[in-house]
């Protein structure tokens, strides 16, 4: 009888999200690649080794680096493994494939051996020893026919079962033969892949135990661990083939996770926010108000729009056209950029009570910029906030005194760690619409010189609150500052105060001022802004000219297209719908928030855990969604129904769960957490 050709496929790239060019990192003198390559290389069975590399620049030097050491290397689609693995199997007239993955440099040549056996024995379609796993991750083969991988290559249609090549034939019993090797002892919970930085520390400590050998057997390292288990202590829990279930953005949220503290460089964007251990993370692109992930699926953004800050929508052409033509006469130089001018010029012309501007690129330095300012005019440190401003020293030392006092304006019971006790007793909260409550830390400090607050987000100002406001301030001398930074020109051009007839001395603009290009904006009464130069307010990269360019571009299209009155009125439409889908389920439900920057919530002790349902299931549907809305003038009608749409669906399960459904059945990982219960 004619021997059938055994070839076994590596799949190896030096361009994992999570662990880039673990391949190529060194034990001793060898690569991990080697490594593998060299034990499989001891099989009896197989007859050919062939290394299947996505065919791309970065994988190119990889590819040559392989081919200097004699090895047979197949390029191919990158995302599309199986075609890739299909595509060698066949040029090499492969009859039999044996499956490897990159990431398993503690392959074991008879384990693959004893496993071509049990599938010629028995002229299974497929064979594995992972499926259920009982022996270490990292030791996983998987043999299969030709014919099985061609019939899964022509039937095979998801991009999960493109890209990961076996799926498609686990799934379906009804047309292939299967079957799986089980050892007697199960060790699955022990991994010795490398997919992290400290799987790298463990496989290390493993070769360095038996070196100059590298062709130990795996029941030779099981055996090490019982009498020196502190070589091994490396070794930890994580999910079987976690790769193969996380998408790109989940992977690189790992590896970021071990590089920048907290992960990234917004709260607002950190995924325990939307959908733990489920959320994109990150885009590749964005446009309108569509975001595409770093696995290209196309999404549609129905939540923050980039934090508030493209009422226009991404990649708005005639902004981005401005900001290009800008960054080809250059960004920055020693002179400084006209545009600066242009732009507080308009600015003022917009706020005539206003004079003078200062320009930051963040809404904490604009704050923190407003805040040094009015000081050094007031001669006096104490401020009363209401609201969000920031992540500075001068604001979060309001909980110096207790740790709740920015319950209602950020994070419940957020800690001022790192801020000077010394500024202890500068700041007082007062709650919005509650000018009794201000009339008093008035009262009991007689020494405060500023009032400080958003102008409104979601409640409206009730009993001529911000009147009564303005009024005090000017009565007592007291400067008083509008942080528009969220609310500028979102229900009018302009600041929101101007909707409200109230004045300000300094105002704050930012998010959407730029659409989407870093600017803020500090404008105030000259004789007030004037001492900022009585102080040091100065840093380099506020002279540059890429924000005021843009700002400028996107006040021109928001006044030519009216955005205030676009977002406006489809807020207040998805406002209106989310009530009557309410309604239709019989739920309890606080809509509140600017019409432009609308939220909701179902109002059940299983709030939380509706909030998660909401993004997991809009998610899958191809939305990113959740409690609330930023509108830009890219959610057209045929957007907002096909979300409602959508949200109807869950809205139909949330109440089947108030009926007695149990919602943790429904929920694939943990829920997200609470952020920025804001005071207003």
């Amino acid at each position: 009888m004619k021997k059938k050709k055994i070839v076994a496929i590596v799949q190896a790239r030096v361009t994992s999200v999570r662990f880039p060019s673990k391949v190529l990192k060194k034990i001793k003198k060898f690569t991990i690649i080697e490594l593998l390559l060299k034990r499989l290389k001891r099989s009896k069975r197989v007859h050919k080794i062939i290394v299947a590399v996505p065919k791309s620049k970065e994988n190119k030097k990889f590819s040559n680096f392989l081919s200097l050491l004699g090895y047979t290397i197949f390029e191919g689609s990158e995302k599309n493994v199986l075609d890739r693995y299909y595509k060698a199997a066949k040029k090499y007239k492969a009859e039999i494939v044996v499956r490897i993955t990159g990431d398993c440099p503690l392959v074991d040549s008879s384990l693959v051996d004893d496993l071509v056996s049990n599938f010629l024995k028995n002229d299974f379609d497929y064979l594995s020893n992972n499926m259920p796993a009982t022996l270490p991750d990292g030791l996983d083969v998987e043999i299969f026919s030709f014919k099985a991988l061609h019939k899964t290559w022509k039937l095979a249609t998801t991009s999960f079962d493109r890209e990961h090549v076996t799926p498609f034939i686990i799934r379906n019993s009804g047309i292939f033969k299967k079957s799986n090797v089980k050892n007697d002892k199960d060790f699955s919970g022990i991994n010795w892949s490398i997919n992290e930085p400290r799987d790298y520390e463990t496989l290390k400590k493993i070769f360095y135990h038996f070196y100059p050998n590298i062709y130990f057997g795996w029941k030779k390292i099981i055996k090490a661990r019982k009498f020196k288990p502190s070589l091994y202590s490396l070794d930890h829990k994580k999910k079987r083939d976690e790769g193969a279930r996380l998408s790109s953005g989940q992977k690189l949220w790992q590896r970021a996770k071990r590089s920048i503290v907290g992960g990234n460089m917004l709260l607002s964007k950190r995924e325990d926010r939307f959908l733990p251990n489920q959320w994109p993370n990150y885009f590749s692109k964005a446009k309108d108000c569509f975001v595409w992930d770093l696995d290209n699926r196309k999404l549609i953004d129905m939540s923050i729009m980039g934090a508030g800050t493209n009422i226009l929508g991404y990649g708005n052409n005639e902004v981005d056209e401005a900001v290009k033509k800008t960054i080809n006469k250059g960004n920055l130089s020693t002179l400084n950029c006209p545009e600066e001018v242009y732009l507080a010029e308009k600015l003022i012309n917009l706020h005539p009570w206003s004079s003078m501007a200062k320009f930051t690129r963040t809404g904490g330095e604009a704050n923190a910029v407003a805040i040094r300012i009015a000081r050094a005019a007031s001669g006096k440190d104490k401020v009363a906030i209401c609201g969000y401003h920031g992540w500075h020293d001068w604001y979060f030392s309001a909980n110096l005194k207790n740790k709740n006092n920015l319950n209602k304006h950020l994070l419940a019971g957020i800690n001022p760690t790192g801020v000077p006790k010394s500024l202890k007793n500068s700041i007082f909260t007062f709650d919005y619409n509650n000018f009794s409550q201000l009339e008093k830390i008035i009262k009991e400090n007689p020494d405060l010189g500023i009032i400080k607050m958003e102008v409104c987000r979601n409640e409206k100002p009730a009993n001529n609150f911000l009147q009564k406001i303005q009024e005090i301030s000017n009565k007592k001398k007291i400067i008083l500052i509008f942080d528009e930074c969220t609310s500028g020109f979102r229900e009018n051009f302009g600041g929101l105060h101007k909707k409200f007839k109230v004045q300000p001395d300094l105002a704050i603009f930012g998010k959407a001022l730029g659409n989407g290009y870093a600017i803020n904006a500090v404008i105030g009464k000259e004789n007030i802004m004037k001492h900022a130069n009585n102080t040091f307010i100065s840093s380099t990269f506020w002279t540059e000219r890429i924000g005021p360019t843009a700002a400028i571009k996107t006040l021109e299209i928001m006044h030519k297209i009216k955005a205030w009155k676009i977002i406006s009125r489809t807020g207040k439409k998805i406002k209106k719908e989310w009530q009557k889908l309410a309604d239709k389920y019989n739920l309890k439900i606080k809509i509140s928030g600017l019409d432009p920057l609308c939220n909701f919530k179902i109002l059940s002790r299983y709030s939380i855990e509706y909030k998660t349902l909401i993004t997991q299931e809009m998610l899958i549907r191809g939305f990113l969604a959740s409690d609330a809305v930023y509108v830009c003038t890219k959610h057209n009608e045929k957007i907002i129904k096909n979300y409602l749409s959508n949200l109807d669906d869950i809205f139909k399960t949330i109440k089947e769960c108030e009926d007695g459904r149990d919602i943790k059945d429904l929920l694939k990982g943990p829920t997200s957490i609470t952020g920025f219960g804001r005071l207003n």
